[in-house]
This record gives structure tokens, C-alpha cells and sequence, in this order.
């Protein structure tokens, strides 16, 4: 954690309480891990922690206020994604290869965050602003690279001039996270999790280019 780590009431904390901040962070984590999110309390998250309540209130306001952190803090990693699809080649094999990148670490960075994402998603969609800002932050991250792309093909002549690169980039990019979020449930569709990847690509390279990828 690098930078002024401040209290509640505005105290600068010390390298200490730095580590019992960020300490009470990871036990919340591991938390939503493994509980819903309405049922994390703070003594619960306090005791696992190994220390009290009253520690717990000194850093956050509440439960929720301690998942934003985590949720902010995700959000900054999410710059990963963003350099995937940015200044990309999405032609031929290059193209194919930029395809695959993109979802392996599109997929990867869900189940590594799918806890506080699943979280996001649930503000998001029950209306808070402070969700929905960092879900769209995380999105758009790739959205905007993926429109710069396919507006790049048209001006070349490689792409259909009729679609508005915006809209298509952003269904592809909400069409991809909501596979991520679901990739436990390829099974009930009649697919294997392996699956996921090659045809998540597929899908993507024929959504930016509109044609079938050159493998």
C-alpha cells in the first residue's frame, strides 16, 4: 500500500495500522469468498482479523464502505485489461492471437477478483452510484479500446461502415463479462469450462472484424 493511509476521523495512520488496514481488507475478502454479502459483519470480519470492532470503525464506516476500498482497489487493476485491448493488431493470426489474449486475461481477472466483483455487480444493479461507477470504469477500460479499433478497420476499409463502433464494442465487452462472471456454470449449458476461451474468442475476433478469424 503506498501513500497517506488516513482514519476515519482524519489521523494519518502509522506503518502499524497501515498493516491492520489492510489486514482487516484481506480477511473481508476471503470473507466474501465464502459468505453472501449481506450476512459479513463487522465483528465477524474483526475477530477473523484477530482484533476488535472498535479497530475495524477506526479505518471504515461500515461493511460497505470497506468493500469500496476493495472494489476501488480492484478497479486499478483492472488497467491490465485495458492495456490487452489497446493499440492492438486485429488482423490474421496477429489478430487471433490479440482475440485470445484479451478473454484469457479477461477470464483470468474475474476469478481472481469474482468475490468483489459479484459485489459490484450486485450495487450496480440495485442502483448505487458508487458501484456503477466502478463497474463502468472497469468496462469501459475495454470498451474504449475495443471501438477505437473497429473504427480504425472502417477507416481502413476492413470493417462494415454501417455499425457504430460504441455500440458493438460495448455489447462485446458486456457479452464477455457476463461469461467471466458465470464460467462455474458452462457445465449446466452443456459445455466445458475449457471451452470458454476459444469460443469466447471466436466470437470476439468475428464481433471487431466481422469476419471468421485466420488460426
Amino acid at each position: 500500500m503506498t501513500g497517506q493511509v488516513r482514519t476515519v476521523d482524519g489521523r494519518v495512520a502509522g506503518r502499524r495500522g497501515q498493516a491492520t488496514r489492510q489486514k482487516l481488507l484481506t480477511c473481508l475478502d476471503e470473507m466474501l469468498s465464502s459468505s453472501p454479502y449481506r450476512d459479513v459483519r463487522v465483528i465477524d470480519v474483526a475477530r477473523r482479523a484477530g482484533t476488535s470492532p472498535a479497530t475495524f470503525y477506526q479505518y471504515f464506516p461500515d461493511v460497505e464502505g470497506a468493500v469500496l476500498e476493495l472494489a476501488e482497489e480492484m478497479s486499478k487493476e483492472s488497467a491490465s485489461l485495458s492495456e490487452l485491448a489497446t493499440d492492438r493488431q486485429w488482423t490474421g493470426k496477429a489478430g487471433w492471437q490479440t482475440a485470445e489474449e484479451l478473454v484469457d486475461g479477461l477470464l483470468s481477472f474475474w476469478r481472481e477478483n469474482d468475490a468483489i466483483l459479484r459485489v459490484v455487480d450486485l450495487g450496480a444493479a440495485e442502483g448505487d452510484k458508487r458501484f456503477s461507477k466502478i463497474r463502468t470504469k472497469v468496462l469501459n477500460g475495454i470498451t474504449g479500446p475495443l471501438a477505437d479499433s473497429i473504427g480504425k478497420l472502417q477507416s481502413k476499409g476492413k470493417a462494415d461502415p454501417d455499425i457504430s463502433p460504441a455500440a458493438v464494442a460495448g455489447s462485446l465487452v458486456s457479452m464477455l463479462a457476463s461469461v467471466a462472471g458465470q464460467q462455474k456454470a458452462a457445465q449446466s449449458w452443456g459445455a466445458k469450462k475449457s471451452d470458454l476461451k476459444p469460443n469466447l474468442a471466436y466470437l470476439l475476433y468475428l464481433g471487431v472484424t466481422g469476419r471468421k478469424p485466420s488460426r
